[in-house]
């Protein structure tokens, strides 16, 4: 009896193809990437594809293994690293940084996933932050630029158009100005010193780039950026710097404070000067009203008296009356010349 004449071998058959069917697309022939993504195909764990665009992809059941990485750009973020300069002072570092994965095959044959990835950054870029920096003094770490040196320094204080004379001296030692501020007069004066930098903040980012870019081809990553994010002071190192800032400060403090003791003591002569000025005047003119005065008086008197003497000499003694009689305080004889007119009794 053939398979054709016998029902149930027929169905026997049709079932097995309906498993197998079931079977094959339940182990997942396909399988979807979506935008943003990539794969890597692999059979007993050798690459055979590596998938780039968006879409619905095949593989064998069973015997391919899809592994999908993104395409996005990602972040590293590490951990503060303690790292001196080249002058051997610490600072706190806190970098940052920006990668993605341009080649996935190399990608999951070094390191497979995004953790252990994150794992060979830290060791590179680290790497690269502590090279770097220990290279470097410190004004090149926390510093980008020289506008520090290209401001014009000038004193805000103007007296009458007059300001806090300004001198810069250049040519010193690693690029840095002497700056000397004083006063008019000389007498006080304030040197402020400003290290150039030759590389700077920025540059020194683009080298720890550099460095570490060296090293992430060979896992399929590429480097993007490092950015350094934040530069502090280690505790030991940071009670020195404000002491500097502080005596910096006060030094520049003490120029404009020795300058404005300068001005006050100029215009307290000047008002000084003014007031003796005005006084001497008021008192020249004050003389010369009463010797106008005194001649007018003198020539009054001399007229009263040339008209009449005798009435004139016992106006004046009356008048004498009231000034020293009143004051009196002893006992006196009439018969002096002084009091003649006081015991005469002719009218």
């Amino acid at each position: 009896m053939t398979a054709k004449n016998n029902p149930n071998s027929f169905k026997i058959t049709l079932g097995a193809l309906i498993v197998l069917v079931f079977l094959f697309v339940a182990a997942g022939p396909m399988y979807i990437l979506s935008e943003g993504e990539q794969a890597i195909v692999a059979r007993f764990g050798r690459i055979i594809k590596t998938e780039y665009n968006a879409g619905l992809k095949f593989k064998v059941p069973i015997v391919d293994k899809v592994t999908k990485y993104p395409k996005k750009i990602m972040a590293w973020d590490g951990e503060s690293q303690r790292i001196p300069t080249r002058e051997k002072l610490f600072v706190w570092v806190d970098a940052t940084a920006r990668w993605k994965i341009v080649d996935p095959a190399k990608f999951y044959a070094s390191v497979t996933t995004i953790t252990a990835a994150q794992g060979r950054l830290n060791e590179i870029i680290e790497s690269s932050l502590r090279t770097i920096i220990s290279q470097n003094f410190l004004r090149e770490v926390v510093r980008n630029s020289n506008v520090i040196n290209e401001i014009k320094r000038e004193s805000e204080l103007m007296v009458e158009g007059e300001s806090i004379e300004d001198s810069i001296e250049e040519g010193l030692e690693n690029g840095a100005k002497k700056q000397v501020l004083k006063d008019p007069s000389g007498q006080t004066q304030t040197i402020v010193i400003y290290d150039s930098i030759e590389v700077g903040r920025n540059a020194l980012s683009e080298e720890m780039l550099v460095a570490a870019s060296r090293l992430t081809p060979e896992f399929g990553v590429e480097l993007i950026d490092i950015i350094l994010r934040q530069i502090k002071y280690s505790d030991d190192l940071t009670e020195s710097v404000y002491k500097r800032m502080i005596k910096d400060r006060n030094q520049i403090a003490q120029a404009y404070r020795s300058y404005g003791e300068g001005k006050k003591l100029e215009w307290l002569g000047r008002l000084t000067n003014e007031r003796m000025s005005i006084i001497s005047e008021a008192n020249k003119k004050a003389n010369e009203i009463k010797g106008q005065a005194d001649a007018e008086a003198t020539a009054i008197y001399a007229d009263a008296y040339s008209k009449d003497e005798e009435f004139f000499e016992f106006w004046r003694l009356m008048e004498s009356y009231k000034e020293t009689v009143p004051a009196f305080n002893k006992i006196l004889s009439t018969g002096i010349e002084y009091f003649k007119y006081l015991g005469d009794k002719k009218p």
